[in-house]
């Protein structure tokens, strides 16, 4: 409209439209990224500095010099979102446009242009100052606000993102799988093994290829290459096996450290019976896949030990809401019953009957609820191990419901990774509920077995059993299963003899079969 009232003529205007459509351009087809948006306010002060020093038609309302104000826009945008030293940049471009404008249009002596060019650059300069303290102000109050909070939302949600695009998922199971997958075709290998630090001074057995049952060294021994691959950073060979039950006879062994940065993630043992069998060329070839794995590897371990830690802040909060939510409710109308007992006149024998059966009922989900609680808080200790920790909860539930324990524990001084060590207890949990619950059972055998990376769990009662009229406690059976298949164990539900149920679940081998009894 000012370009219409300066010039009265309709070219120039749509000519000028056409300029600033094209200046903010580089700005809307690629917003999210820094230098179209700054092309784009540099056009856009140009296109104003040529269309202010265009000469006015002599019927003319307005100065074309009043579209300098327009100049206010650029400036504000690039102090509140660039930041001063650009802001600066802006301002002097701003200049030199206008001066370089006005001498090619013959401008620079007319008062109306001169004077208009001068004022309005400094009041450009005083929005883009004003954009720079906007800047300064929503900085310093998301700063306020937990800063690593926001910093960790940000983390996790490019996270979420990326997860959702790798081919092979986040599983650190898959991945090592895969790994010695690609190591079996580039060195000859009879039994091998990832293994990853603890946090302990030892190292966990992740996942292992290996026609049985192996029994990985897992301490940093001076006596094997373990500790030395880990602290040098470089690749070991040696002669004896690092399986404790393995061959005393001379084998080839291959140890290779899974680096990223300068951190070492874990270990790689590849293990042949064949002396000889891993040349410089061989060793070459593996660590080269090794190297190539190790970022994959580390991440799905992060992401792993992100998500334990908000699966066990997550139950921690559903324990903390029914603890003062459900239960305390519970508690006062159990209150309110035995207050109404006592308020019942002589002579009400059938009501006084109905409210203690009612009194009674309220006091069986209190105490299921309590074993809820106990059931949400429980986990493992790093310290005490899988074992202690279901033998813990089987005391427990057994001493609540009447129930005879027994205990049969067999734990080597080896760890699972916590993740799988979690889902074996949830799992040795819902087997224990289901008897105590819906079996109608007078003992209770609980087995524990862990031999990295071999584990067995068996819960056995000796209550009803396995028949079609028993559908409760089949949701507990489908969540067993899922928990089992995440950690990739084979699960088992099957009739006990004489009678009542065995739960047993197994962790890379198969089973000792044997009934309780």
């Amino acid at each position: 409209m000012l370009s219409l009232a300066s010039t009265r003529s309709i070219a120039p205007t749509l000519l000028w439209c056409a300029l600033f459509a094209l200046a903010a351009a580089p700005g809307l087809v690629a917003p999210e990224r820094a230098w179209p948006a700054r092309i784009g306010w540099l056009a856009e002060v140009i296109v104003v500095a040529m269309a202010a020093a265009t000469p006015p038609a002599e019927e003319a309302f307005v100065h074309p010099a009043f579209v300098l104000a327009y100049l206010a826009a650029p400036a504000f945008a690039v102090g509140a979102i660039a930041g001063l030293a650009e802001l600066g940049a802006l301002v002097g471009v701003t200049a030199v446009a206008l001066v370089v404008a006005g001498g090619l249009q013959d401008q620079l002596g007319s008062s109306s242009f001169g004077l208009a060019a001068l004022e309005w650059t400094v009041l450009a300069a005083v929005a883009g100052v004003l954009g720079l303290a906007v800047q300064r102000l929503v900085r310093s109050r998301s700063d306020a606000v937990e800063p690593e909070f926001v910093q960790a939302a940000r983390l996790l949600t490019q996270l979420r993102t990326i997860a959702r695009q790798l081919p092979g998922g986040l599983d650190p199971g898959s991945l090592g799988d895969r790994l010695l997958e690609e190591l079996h075709q580039v060195a000859a290998t009879d039994r091998s093994a990832v293994l990853t630090g603890s946090g302990g001074g030892r190292l966990e057995v992740l996942t292992q290829r290996a026609p049985g049952r192996v029994a990985w060294e897992t301490s940093f021994d001076a006596d094997t290459p373990l500790a030395d691959t880990w602290a040098s950073q470089q690749p070991q060979l040696s002669s004896r096996s690092l399986d404790r039950a393995g061959p005393g006879t001379p084998v080839s062994v291959l140890v290779i450290p899974m680096i990223t940065g300068v951190r070492t993630v874990g270990l790689v043992v590849l293990e042949s019976d064949r002396t000889g069998a891993y040349p410089p060329a061989a060793v070459s070839e593996a660590v080269e896949v090794v190297n190539g794995a190790a970022l994959r590897l580390e991440t799905a371990l992060l992401f792993d030990e992100v998500r334990g830690l908000a699966t066990v802040e997550e139950r921690q909060r559903l324990a903390r809401e029914i603890h003062d939510g459900v239960a305390q409710e519970l508690v006062m109308v159990g209150y309110g019953i035995d207050n109404a007992i006592a308020d019942l006149p002589s002579g009400s024998e059938a009501a006084e009957s109905t409210l203690r059966l009612l009194r009674a009922e309220v006091t069986r989900v209190i105490t299921e609820l309590r074993l809820s609680l106990f059931e949400l808080r429980s986990d493992v200790d790093r310290h005490g191990g899988l074992g202690s920790a279901i033998a813990d909860y089987a005391r427990t539930i057994g001493s609540s419901a009447g129930l005879r324990v027994h205990l049969s524990l067999d734990e080597s001084t080896a760890r699972l990774p916590a993740a799988v060590e979690s889902e074996l207890l949830r799992i040795a949990q819902e087997a224990v509920t289901n008897a105590r619950k819906h079996a109608g059972a007078a003992n209770l055998w609980v087995t524990c077995e862990v031999d990295p990376p071999f584990a067995q769990v068996e819960v056995s009662d000796d209550g009803k059993g396995l028949g079609r009229d028993r559908p409760e406690g089949r949701y507990g059976m489908t969540i067993m299963a899922e928990r089992a298949n995440r950690v990739r164990a084979e699960l088992e539900i099957v009739p006990r003899a004489p009678k009542g149920t065995t739960v047993r679940v197994v962790l890379g081998g198969k089973s000792r079969q044997g009934t309780a009894g």
